[in-house]
């Protein structure tokens, strides 16, 4: 299968990394600071990714739809939150390279998918909040041109079929963010895909 699936791995473990850079930036005092997500501090929205992670484990291994919502907010940081990341990044990786799993058909809260499109949207959902966490710390805030391409142009196929997406009308905004305001004529491409996704990427906009 091509388009929006190709290379799922490696853009996932890309994102990954992305979203790791950031996390070692982050300070002592830095954990309680807001974020453009503004129902998370910092240390939440790293809670968010490392729960997230693993949360796409048990789906693959049988878990439903119900049980990703339960354990949606657990704490998945302890002590460690670099740490506890970064072994959620590896077992996430571990479960979708496991023979047959990213055929599988996962039982996701937005609907049925299989578990290539739903790497895809775990993919997508890493590199946005990189963006955020970045935007909180104050770190750069650039992110990787392949990816953001990548999300870009295959961003209907990657939510296609889902009950909610940040590029449907009739989305709640539940699960993904309104976008607001203008953006520029001459906005980058990543300003753009970020304004799809909810965010404010530029000042006063």
């Amino acid at each position: 299968m091509g388009g929006a699936f190709d290379m799922l791995m490696d853009r996932f473990l890309l994102a990954g990394a992305e979203f790791e850079a950031r996390l070692r930036e982050v300070r002592p005092e830095q954990w309680a600071w807001p974020t453009p997500c503004t129902e998370w501090n910092v240390r939440q929205l790293v809670n968010h990714m490392t729960a997230g992670n693993l949360n796409y484990v048990r789906l693959v291994q049988g878990a439903t739809r119900a049980e990703f919502l339960r354990l949606r907010d657990a704490d998945a940081l302890g002590t460690d939150p670099v740490g506890a990341y970064l072994r959620s990044v590896e077992e996430c990786a571990e479960a979708f390279a496991a023979p047959g799993a990213l055929d599988r058909v996962l039982d996701y809260p937005l609907g049925k998918v299989t578990g290539r499109q739903a790497l895809a949207v775990r993919t997508t959902d890493s590199t946005v909040h990189t963006w955020d966490l970045a935007r909180a710390i104050g770190a750069d805030d650039r992110l990787d041109a392949g990816l953001v391409a990548w999300i870009d142009d295959s961003l209907e196929e990657i939510y296609a079929g889902l009950s909610e997406t940040p590029v449907a009308a009739e989305t709640t905004h539940r699960f993904f963010a309104a976008p607001g305001g203008t953006l520029a004529h001459d906005a980058s491409r990543q300003d753009r895909l970020l304004h799809r996704m909810g965010r404010r990427p530029q000042p006063g906009v």
